[in-house]
């Protein structure tokens, strides 16, 4: 079922098995036709997670590479498009050597194709597949077919796990199992049985609902794995060994068991669950909501990385979401950002709110709020500046207005054949870039903290800083701190004279990591802590 945990699900055993010792890969499948998750809304979606060589995949890519604390790249996600896509070339090319090319068995095939270079590229023990959406879907058939496939030709290197959902109806009080039950046939009729069931709930499995779900689903009461509710993901790794889980699952592939080692992940289970004193961060953005719900999935890694960075520093994060347009219909609510310890703005494209992100960054920079302005967030501090420091109050971005007569923000060399041609699909500056920093600047001294930290970070844009204003800009205060190595894109502005104030062009937060919180965030965190105090 969608939205239950497959993810977290998939990245906790990851955690896990890695603790034991074995090299592990992931690997997230979308059922969608889209070529990559580059074009979907994010409101309907999700945040669009990108990888360090420039790929665009689904936001569970990122809770892998947080888990397993290692990168994942483009080889680790496939959608319909991308494998439909990858047949059809293959035909063209012959490669088939004149067979008649249908969907089954060639689709399911090349899922498998693509799943077994993963492994033998990485060389991994275990590869974890995650099959997205909801069993009985139309759109997920074909990676069902090739997971049949799979345990039909190699029947001991495949287990199969279902996720489910058992629900607590309030008026009867009683957890069901029948969803799962349902859910346990659906496979049945495309020829899988589980091997494994996790069952997601409010509350713990008791025992006659797990005898109930053994004996109807046809799964050893030892392979049910209660999944509960808890406070945060970082604590399911933990929750699912204290279950066995990671050796049961060895026992099935005929692995002989192994310790864990999840001490960093148990204490930082305990971290969070024991941490009182607060830092207060607000972010301003605007796809937060759809009808009468906030979606905090558009921004997951922002959140995460936020979190990382708090709870480094013995802090409670409470992170409030803060509309922008809210900013742009009533001016005076800017107010309200003086009860923030920082605020955020993360990245996004696009004309809706901006006008609100602009002038909250101007209540924050005149008031002395540290500020994080992450790419569209740093491209809407150098307008602000320009307008009103500088006195250029036309200064804009050419994404909004290509008119403008201060392009303080343009569209990068090269670009403008993707705008015109309308060839939006991949063609963003993307993955990881490096960049120098300027001595005893801000972001300098930040990533000086980390010694070991690699100047390199991950992109995802088409417009960038204009140079020509760049000494301009600097004469008055904001400068760059950060740049490519050949000094042509600015990577970091700041204020050296604000408490905290940097934007940065790239997306720093899909870098931090739970155990390994990225040096920005933590700075950010930082500064907020001592604003804190400062405002108590």
């Amino acid at each position: 079922m969608s939205g239950v945990g497959k993810g977290t699900s998939v990245a906790s055993i990851g955690a896990i098995l890695k603790s034991k010792g074995f090299k592990v890969e992931a690997v997230k499948i979308d059922p969608y036709v889209n070529v990559d998750a580059g074009t979907m809304n994010p409101v309907e979606h999700g945040e669009v997670f990108v990888t360090k060589d420039g790929d665009e995949t689904d936001q569970d890519i990122g809770n892998y590479e947080r888990f397993l604390n290692q990168d994942i790249t483009r080889e680790n996600y496939m959608t319909t498009g991308r494998v439909y896509l990858s047949v059809i070339q293959r035909e063209r090319n012959l490669e088939y050597k004149g067979r008649c090319v249908e969907v089954v068995p060639c689709v399911p095939e090349e899922v498998i194709r693509r799943l077994d270079y993963v492994a033998k590229k990485s060389k991994a023990d275990f590869v974890i597949i995650e099959i997205g959406g909801t069993v009985g879907e139309y759109e997920n058939i074909l990676f069902l077919e090739a997971l049949r496939m799979m345990k039909l030709r190699a029947p001991r290197n495949v287990q199969s796990i279902l996720v489910s959902y058992l629900p607590v109806p309030p008026s009867i009080g009683e957890m069901k199992t029948k969803p799962t039950q349902h859910a346990v046939r659906e496979m049945n009729r495309v020829g899988i049985a589980p091997d494994f069931l996790i069952c997601r709930s409010q509350q713990p499995l008791d025992e006659p609902r797990r005898e109930k779900l053994s004996r109807f689903c046809g799964v050893h009461p030892t392979h049910i794995i209660t999944a509960e509710n808890a406070k945060s993901v970082y604590e399911v790794p933990g929750n699912f060994e204290r279950q066995n889980l990671g050796n049961a699952l060895l026992k099935a592939f005929g692995v002989r068991p192994r310790p864990s080692r999840l001490e960093p992940w148990n204490m930082l289970a305990h971290r969070l669950q024991t941490v009182k004193k607060e830092v207060k961060i607000g972010v301003v953005g605007k796809y937060f909501s759809t009808g009468d719900f906030v979606l905090s999935d558009v921004y997951l890694s922002v959140l995460e990385a936020i979190k990382h960075a708090a709870w480094d520093q013995n802090r409670k994060p409470v992170i409030e979401w803060l509309n922008a347009e809210e900013y742009e219909k009533n001016p005076g609510s800017v107010r309200e950002l003086k009860k923030y310890d920082g605020v955020l703005i993360p990245g996004g494209f696009g004309s809706r709110g901006v006008e609100g992100k602009i002038r909250a960054i101007q209540f924050i920079r005149e008031n002395r709020i540290p500020y994080f302005g992450l790419c569209y967030g740093m491209q809407c501090a150098v307008i602000e500046f320009a307008r009103n420091v500088l006195g250029l109050k036309s200064a804009n971005t050419t994404e909004i207005n290509p008119k403008t007569p201060h392009p303080v923000i343009h569209l990068m060399n090269g670009q403008d054949k993707n705008v015109q041609e309308k060839k939006m699909g991949g063609t963003l500056r993307l993955g990881s870039y490096p960049f120098v920093l300027k001595n005893g600047s801000v972001a300098d001294r930040s990533y000086k903290t980390n010694k070991t930290y690699v100047l390199s970070e991950r992109h995802r844009h088409r417009y960038e800083f204009n140079n020509a204003y760049r000494a301009e800009l600097e004469a008055e205060g904001l400068i760059v701190s950060g740049e490519s190595p050949d000094g042509m894109l600015a990577e970091i502005v700041e204020i050296p004279m604000h408490q905290f104030f940097v934007g940065v062009q790239f997306h720093p937060e899909f870098q931090s990591r739970p155990l390994f919180p990225h040096p920005l965030f933590r700075a950010f965190i930082k500064a907020a802590i001592k604003n804190s105090s400062l405002r108590a």
